[in-house]
């Protein structure tokens, strides 16, 4: 990595750093970096990939990186300082493809909208979050898009609604904020929702039960690296649904709770069972991206931005790994 580009990544190895290393007199390991942005259930794959080895089986060492937001996971695969990132379609990523970003949507492992919207008990409707404030982790994010997916559905604008957003940072930050009434309204995932509804706060939606197209998390890279290196993000994708297969077994539901409540920084292992409960049955059977997902952001964002609105969902998609993985019956 050069010195320039490393900076972008630095400062967030402190939240969390995993590596995995040979032992001596084996074969060398393919080095490789995973970022996300994301900080919720939805990453519960990565986690016990991580803690268990997974990737390590099919000869990665792969050093997963928890970034602040996905503008910095998009630098960080655009100038190759990582190889593949965990995401959702978003603005990020979208404009920077407008831009002309060598990106591309490899693999979706949840292609729906999850989590939930929670709200001060006053509110008792989303039409009464008109001239409210909103917790978003930032304003181009995964749980931004989320919030403006959920309003759009509500037939809500937030420029004539009068609905402001307040960026914060992740799913702890923006519920410690809910809780103490810096914000009315935000996005949370079920962990982190379950302990801001157990407060008295109301849920208004949960995303999962709502008819809304999204890409969810998965897995982007560039399509350079899938040209020159298609076995590496293949095995990726191989360990990622080992991950998805141990969190199904009922067997191993104390290993996935404990990487749960390790990867969230929960303090007490218990608070990650609304997490656990979640993801059992979360992630898709065949990890192919969602081609209408991503048009529907799209057409979302596309409104306030014509390089955006002139891209082609089905053009951003290389599925060609999944394809293969599918012929061999690994889903």
């Amino acid at each position: 990595m050069s010195t320039k580009s490393s900076s972008l990544l630095l400062p967030f190895l402190a939240l969390f750093l995993f590596a995995y290393r040979p032992a001596d007199g084996a074969v060398p390991l393919t080095k490789i970096v995973m970022t996300t942005g994301s900080f919720s259930e939805r990453e519960g794959v990565l986690y016990v990939a991580q803690d268990y080895g997974l990737f390590r089986k099919y000869g990665l060492d792969l050093t997963l990186v928890q970034v602040r937001s996905g503008p910095i996971g998009m630098s960080a695969l655009s100038s190759g300082e990582s190889q593949v990132h965990w995401g959702s379609v978003s603005a990020a990523n979208l404009g920077a493809i407008a831009e002309g970003a060598d990106l591309v949507f490899v693999a979706g492992f949840i292609n729906k909208l999850t989590g939930t919207f929670v709200a001060n008990p006053n509110i008792k409707s989303p039409s009464e979050l008109k001239g409210k404030n909103l917790g978003v982790n930032s304003l181009s994010g995964g749980a931004w898009i989320f919030t403006m997916l959920t309003l759009d559905h509500w037939g809500l604008v937030p420029e004539r609604d009068k609905i402001q957003f307040r960026a914060l940072g992740d799913n702890s930050v923006v519920s410690q904020a809910l809780l103490a009434g810096n914000v009315d309204a935000a996005y949370l995932g079920y962990t982190f929702g379950n302990l801001v509804q157990s407060k008295g706060f109301r849920l208004l939606a949960d995303l999962e039960k709502l008819p809304i197209p999204y890409q969810g998390s998965g897995i982007i890279s560039r399509r350079s690296v899938m040209a020159s290196s298609p076995a590496t993000v293949e095995n990726v994708l191989r360990g990622l649904l080992d991950g998805v297969a141990f969190i199904r077994n009922p067997e191993n539901k104390p290993q996935v709770i404990k990487s749960l409540a390790k990867g969230l920084r929960l303090k007490r292992i218990e608070d990650a069972e609304e997490g656990y409960q979640s993801i059992v049955g979360i992630y898709e059977k065949k990890i192919y991206p969602s081609v209408d997902g991503i048009r529907n952001v799209i057409r979302l964002l596309g409104t306030n931005n014509e390089k955006v609105r002139r891209l082609k969902a089905e053009g951003l998609v290389d599925d060609s790994v999944v394809k293969k993985l599918e012929r061999e019956g690994r889903f």
